[in-house]
């Protein structure tokens, strides 16, 4: 009999197995304990993109404050927002950080990150991408169904920022995201699946957005039985150069010019 015959798995599967475990608490645990100390640490209204959003025109700093306290939004030590995704049970499922310039617009210099990643950093001194699977992300501005009336409807758009934007203009929806054009799927929706809800995608050239969306809100109403629409305000009404600078709701709502900024 061979000597690793007899033991039932090597040091080194051991470290691996533990590895994982430790990155794997370290990921959960947004969703383990959602009395979150640290969201409340991190909450902020002076990180970079809220007062991108107030200097831009977007809100006015009551509005913006207002606005930060609805989606409880955060500040990293960097100066990045941090957009905390929260279930309706209130359980913490994440939280992605990003970067806008002055203009509010992404820094598309400063990559975008995420809570849990710096968390399995901090633990493990590394950040595996296959160990961060564990964590489920889920719609931003969820956690706005927790004692919102029965029969207000929802509204889901692809970037936080436009969803915090336009719950200070539009309180009558509650104004959730997804993070991107390919991060809505139906099973997102499915928290939804008792209320109206509206799909405000972006808009591009060829149309691919509007019907990548129609078809996953095809797919939600079938296995849901959802109310859900998708709205065509932007290929309908956006120009061509619109289109191909594939502008969102607020870029169309909330031009330069009409905020009383050079374009």
């Amino acid at each position: 009999m061979k000597l690793q015959d007899c033991i039932p798995f090597s040091f080194r599967k051991e470290l691996a197995r533990i590895r994982q475990a430790e990155a794997q608490r370290a990921s959960q645990r947004l969703i383990l304990y959602p009395d979150d100390r640290l969201v409340e640490r991190h909450r902020s209204a002076q990180s970079g993109f809220c007062r991108a959003c107030v200097a831009a025109g977007y809100l006015s700093p009551q509005q913006m404050q207002v606005a930060a306290a609805r989606y409880q939004l955060g500040m990293s030590r960097d100066n990045g927002v941090i957009f905390w995704q929260i279930d309706q049970l209130g359980l913490i499922h994440d939280g992605k950080v990003m970067y806008y310039r002055e203009d509010c617009h992404r820094d598309h210099g400063r990559h975008p990150t995420w809570v849990s990643r710096v968390l399995t950093q901090f633990y493990l001194g590394e950040a595996d991408d296959g160990l961060l699977a564990y964590n489920q992300h889920c719609l931003f501005g969820l956690h706005l169904l927790r004692g919102a009336p029965a029969d207000q409807a929802v509204a889901v758009v692809e970037a936080e920022k436009t969803a915090v934007i336009l719950s200070g203009h539009y309180p009558q929806y509650l104004w959730m995201a997804v993070g991107g054009l390919t991060e809505l799927s139906a099973e997102k929706l499915f928290p939804l699946r008792n209320r109206r809800v509206v799909l405000f995608p972006d808009t591009d050239a060829t149309g691919q957005s509007y019907a990548l969306w129609h078809r996953i809100a095809g797919e939600a109403k079938i296995r849901y039985n959802a109310r859900i629409f998708v709205s065509s305000v932007l290929e309908l009404n956006a120009s061509s150069e619109q289109k191909k600078q594939k502008i969102d709701l607020v870029d169309f709502l909330f031009p330069a010019q009409n905020r009383g900024i050079s374009p």
